[in-house]
């Protein structure tokens, strides 16, 4: 089967923002990923266990079952439990695997197929969008509190403030 380009592409900006939380998160102390700033907010923690679930519940036979899963307790990647960040990248990286298992196989002949997600019929060109929107949205939260935590020692994730006309004249723009 051929891959999709549009496949490719997508599954390559899933995998950029992955990154682009991991490099976020290593900037920080391990008890920063567990405080909640302001009221009822998400620690980074939460965020990261949301994103897994939701990973896992999704991905999880992507093809053949609704992408919410029964066994998903989605309230519960809610709860401030925690935990340490070998067991919170532990099972980031392990709810990836499932995306980047299920989603690397798929060809032409897949954009067009139905998937189903709380028992809402997306083709899975449209599945994939929702879900990108979906983390890119959280990644922001991660890299937004992470640049708090970490103050002035935050290292930039892309052109940092000051650095444009640098960046682009190392790129003939």
């Amino acid at each position: 089967m051929e891959k999709h380009a549009s496949t490719h592409g997508l599954a390559k900006l899933f995998a950029f923002y992955k990154e682009l939380a991991e490099k976020a998160i290593a900037q920080i102390a391990d008890d920063d990923l567990n405080t909640v700033i302001g009221a009822d907010g998400n620690s980074i923690a939460v965020v990261i266990r949301h994103i897994a679930g939701n990973l896992r519940s999704r991905f999880t036979d992507f093809l053949s079952t609704d992408g919410e899963k029964p066994w998903r307790d989605r309230e519960g990647e809610f709860t401030e439990v925690r935990p340490t960040r070998a067991v919170l990248m532990e099972e980031w990286e392990g709810a990836w695997a499932v995306f980047f298992k299920e989603v690397g196989p798929l060809g032409d002949g897949d954009m067009a197929r139905t998937v189903m997600i709380r028992n809402e019929q997306h083709t899975v060109l449209d599945a994939l969008h929702r879900q990108l929107a979906h983390y890119s949205y959280h990644v922001g939260q991660i890299v937004s509190q992470s640049r708090y935590f970490a103050g002035e020692g935050w290292k930039s994730l892309s052109i940092p403030r000051g650095g444009t006309a640098r960046y682009n004249a190392d790129r003939g723009v």
